[in-house]
């Protein structure tokens, strides 16, 4: 076989996986680290974080491949993905659903390796990211489903970790719920217009004019949640200096979408990956202090 086919297969796989755009795998990869950290009480297994993050990798990329693979129809007459590999048909369909099936089975390998309640956890977990994509036909309010399914690595991660689910991590999970709600609605805002026209639904589109207030909310709810989460495993001073940053990187995302402006909105949604640092940050270090 030619290898400048084979190696524009690999580069056309690798667009559709997104890892030209990390930003996804790093949302899904901050509130995985904070579980990890607080069930292992800042000590997490080493092998369980390097299983974790690989499969947040693979599971994101299979979450691009189906999403596409889902809005190969839509996506064209939409100027921010026209380009995409399935939409400027670079790829076919076959294609995609051979690569999801293969980064779904090499998820499956890793979480195999887990414990029991781990394993019955992850089918869930992968029902709510292959069903993910078909929401925005279905309801207003895809983005709660995005924040379960990117969510989900939560309860695992504990799981995994412990061998048990505990109330705390149903409440982490809520949380990232929540903050997804809110990185992902300015996320649609900037594609309403377009989401419009081919008459897909968001929260975007269900909120209206109160978009903005409503984004305040969900972070500001998204802050008093993770402060509960700190006060029940025990956190200190270091943890809630973290959640202070994160909370100023939110009003400051409400400052770029003040206008609406696409461009801005899609930088206050880029700027979430701070968010999760700083949580992430103030975590590891409390737990460091406490040594």
């Amino acid at each position: 076989m030619d290898k400048a086919y084979i190696k524009d297969r690999l580069y056309q796989y690798g667009l559709l996986m997104r890892m030209d755009k990390p930003i996804g795998t790093l949302l899904l990869l901050w509130p995985t680290l904070w579980a990890l950290w607080i069930a292992g009480e800042g000590h997490p297994d080493a092998r369980i974080v390097v299983i974790f993050i690989l499969g947040v990798f693979l599971m994101r990329s299979a979450g691009c491949v189906i999403n596409d693979f889902a809005d190969r129809d839509i996506d064209p007459h939409v100027k921010r993905t026209m380009n995409r590999p399935l939409a400027a048909k670079k790829v076919s369909a076959k294609e995609a659903l051979a690569l999801f099936v293969v980064l779904c089975l090499a998820a499956l390998g890793l979480v195999l390796t887990m414990n029991e309640l781990t394993v019955l956890l992850a089918f869930p977990g992968a029902v709510l990211a292959a069903t993910y994509p078909f929401m925005k036909r279905l309801t207003y309010l895809p983005q709660v489903h995005l924040g379960v399914a990117f969510g989900w690595a939560v309860p695992m991660a504990f799981a995994a970790q412990t061998g048990s689910v505990p109330a705390l991590a149903w409440l982490t999970l809520v949380a990232v719920v929540l903050w997804a709600v809110a990185y992902d609605t300015m996320y649609a805002m900037v594609d309403r217009e377009d989401d419009l026209y081919v008459g897909v639904k968001s929260t975007a589109i269900l909120l209206g004019e109160l978009d903005r207030p409503i984004v305040a909310v969900l972070h500001a709810s998204v802050i008093l949640v993770l402060g509960i989460v700190g006060q029940q495993a025990g956190m200190t001073l270091w943890y809630y200096g973290g959640l202070g940053v994160a909370a100023l990187l939110a009003i400051y995302q409400l400052f770029l979408i003040r206008n609406r402006e696409p461009e801005r909105c899609f930088r206050a949604f880029l700027n979430n990956n701070w968010v999760g640092a700083a949580i992430f940050a103030g975590i590891v270090v409390d737990y460091v202090m406490r040594q």
